[in-house]
């Protein structure tokens, strides 16, 4: 039977443009399906731009920016990638105060791809496992972390995945975590 998630509101959250498409729309049915309730955030509100590569893709409208949004109305944060997604996030103070809480909270968090750019930001990877597009690496070691090269990676309700090719296992652990929630360890390190 599948891991089940109702009535868990999860926060989604995005820059404005940049967002890889599939790494949004993939894990936001993932956690509909499980009965979870997504909510996209992002630092304006209106619209966020998602691209597929390089492309622009979709639209999709933004349920509350970043500085009206309280961590604590949330359960579970879930940050999808694309390049330039979390370098806009990791430059707004207001987004990575928001990343960082619900690590000091001790709640589950998943990131995919170039997402764990912001949580190097958030100075929340020191003394964490996880894994990445191939190319943060060395962001991740120099922030005190331990990057691996596998297909989805968990670490004290921390879930991370490397592209779009690990959505099915990404998408499938994240919901695990997610419904495990709350991590004493996770909030403890931080």
């Amino acid at each position: 039977m599948a891991e089940r998630i109702d009535d868990t509101r999860v926060a989604v959250l995005v820059a404005n443009e940049g967002i890889e498409q599939v790494e949004l729309t993939e894990p936001w049915k993932a956690i509909e399906n499980a009965g979870g309730h997504p909510s996209l955030i992002a630092p304006q509100p209106g619209e966020v731009q998602a691209f597929n590569h390089l492309d622009k893709a979709d639209t999709f409208q933004v349920d509350r920016a970043v500085g009206e949004a309280d961590p604590n109305d949330y359960d579970a944060l879930m940050l999808p990638g694309g390049v330039a997604n979390p370098d806009q996030l990791r430059m707004s103070p207001e987004a990575v105060a928001f990343v960082k809480a619900f690590f000091e909270a001790g709640k589950p968090v998943a990131a995919i791809c170039h997402a764990p750019w912001t949580l190097v930001e958030a100075d929340v990877v020191r003394g964490r496992t996880l894994t990445s597009w191939p190319s943060l690496q060395t962001d991740i070691r120099n922030a005190g972390g331990t990057w691996v090269d596998e297909e989805v990676c968990t670490d004290q309700g921390l879930v991370t995945s490397r592209k779009p090719d690990d959505l099915p296992a990404f998408c499938a652990k994240m919901v695990e975590e997610f419904a495990e929630g709350r991590h004493a360890a996770q909030a403890s390190s931080v």
